[in-house]
């Protein structure tokens, strides 16, 4: 019998239609993720893991980076989040003006700890605000432009008893000019990822799980199902 082959991502991975841009740096399970979102009016980041700095100024203007206006992050692992003190440090060393909007899943308590933490240390020299929103019943709101939906998925992490438990988690939906992008974040598979990625124009769906004994991450072929109900879709978070 023929060995499987191995799904692995080239990143980055790219996605355009007129002027909605995605860029996804990488998203790697324990490493990283990093995902730069635009239009002509907007600058987004979303979970910025490890190296999002780094990427933002390989890829884009330093006067882009100073106009992102808004950071989503769907939970507290850290290769999510790892790059979001170094950002933030950054947009502070060059005296940033406009405040950063951070959204994050209600319970999260790791932005809490950096952002505490943070202003603790920065206090005396800040030159911008940071404005924390955490989300707990989902509700579609707008940021310039674009029409953003959170939504819970149902992401896990294991206990050292064999078990597992729930990890406060969000998926993003991005409406803009009548084209949507769906991003799962971590997750199980879940009836709201369901929802969401159907007939959306982009749906970018994690596949971390080897088996479907694994209730932390979906399997390639249960990504893959839910990513084929959108008009195109990219798999991430494939371990390597």
């Amino acid at each position: 019998m023929a060995k499987k082959k191995k799904y692995t991502p080239k990143y980055p991975l790219v996605w355009q239609k007129k002027d909605f841009y995605i860029e996804i740096f990488c998203s790697i399970p324990n490493i990283a993720t990093g995902i730069l979102l635009t239009t002509k009016k907007a600058k987004f980041v979303i979970d910025p893991g490890d190296g999002i700095l780094r990427d933002l100024n390989k890829n884009i203007s330093k006067n882009d980076i100073m106009e992102i206006s808004d950071v989503f992050i769907s939970h507290g692992h850290h290769d999510h989040l790892g790059g979001l003190w170094s950002f933030m440090t950054y947009l502070s060393v060059l005296k940033r003006k406009k405040a950063l909007n951070i959204y994050f899943p209600e319970g999260c308590q790791e932005i809490i700890s950096i952002h505490k933490a943070f202003i603790e240390v920065y206090s005396h020299e800040l030159t911008y605000n940071i404005n924390l929103t955490s989300i707990d019943k989902p509700k579609k709101f707008k940021r310039k432009s674009i029409e953003i939906e959170p939504f819970k998925v149902n992401h896990r992490e294991p206990l050292k008893d064999g078990s597992s438990e729930y990890v406060p988690s969000l998926g993003f939906k991005f409406t803009y000019d009548k084209m949507a992008i769906c991003y799962g974040g971590d997750t199980a598979y879940c009836d709201s990822l369901v929802k969401m990625a159907k007939n959306s124009d982009l749906a970018i769906i994690e596949a971390g799980a080897t088996d479907e004994s694994d209730d932390t991450h979906m399997t390639m072929e249960q990504a893959e199902q839910i990513g084929r109900t959108a008009k195109e879709f990219f798999l991430v978070h494939v371990p390597e």
